[in-house]
């Protein structure tokens, strides 16, 4: 007899227990099965989402964080999942980032740093290289949008305040909030970071738009200059 979904007790196919019990009722490895749909001719769904989450545990991040790490290649290394079922997974990683960043942004407020960090957290506490975002804000001190400026190494990102400022300018801002992750989780910055956050305050004194704060994301933690004495030594 062959593997599949329908061969299970009702209560134990995750579609019907979804319906019935409710979706957070359903282990990862039944959420997995849900979104893959089919498995092979050896095993079902459901089992082929225990062998995704099996593979994750000898990666740098285990369970259904891999996903948000492990690239469509690799994925396409386990046996049962191909390009498309890979682009599934990819694409449930990305919008559980999705979701998470539309819910910080309704509790945005530009004068508090925690907010801020709230909104990036999801965005950037995955990202492997350390990426730097210009945050601008309008002449009513609303959120005008925002801008990847560099992409890094695992260890550091190169920007200039001239990068920087060629972006507020076209964008027509006001201020700026400069936002950028620490791959290793830890947000403390370092002494490049407090450099390079002296340039750029220095260049928006002269080029009248100040930069309001740097905010360093770590994992779950963040570090904002303006709310340490970091930043009297980048503007004194």
């Amino acid at each position: 007899m062959k593997n599949i979904i329908k061969n299970l007790p009702e209560d134990q196919r995750p579609y019907e227990k979804c319906f019935y019990q409710g979706e957070d009722t359903l282990s990862d490895s039944e959420l997995l099965a849900v979104i893959l749909r089919s498995g092979t001719r050896e095993q079902n769904s459901l089992s082929l989402a225990q062998t995704v989450l099996q593979y994750m545990e000898k990666s740098s991040y285990s369970g259904l964080m891999g996903l948000l790490h492990i690239s469509v290649e690799d994925l396409m290394k386990i046996h049962g999942i191909g390009r498309v079922k890979a682009v599934q997974l990819k694409c449930i990683g990305e919008l559980s980032k999705r979701i998470a960043t539309t819910a910080a942004r309704s509790q945005l407020s530009l004068n508090s740093p925690g907010s801020i960090a709230a909104y990036y957290m999801e965005q950037l506490r995955h990202e492997e290289q350390e990426l730097v975002i210009c945050m601008m804000v309008d002449v009513k001190g609303h959120f005008l949008g925002d801008k990847i400026l560099s992409r890094g190494t695992a260890t550091s990102s190169l920007v200039t305040p001239r990068e920087i400022y060629i972006e507020a300018l076209r964008r027509h801002a006001i201020s700026l909030i400069m936002i950028h992750n620490h791959p290793s989780g830890d947000p403390s910055p370092s002494p490049e970071d407090v450099e390079i956050t002296e340039r750029i305050y220095q260049a928006g004194e002269i080029l009248g738009i100040p930069l309001l704060d740097h905010i360093v994301i770590g994992d779950h933690r963040y570090c904002s200059f303006v709310e340490t004495g970091l930043w009297e030594t980048c503007t004194g």
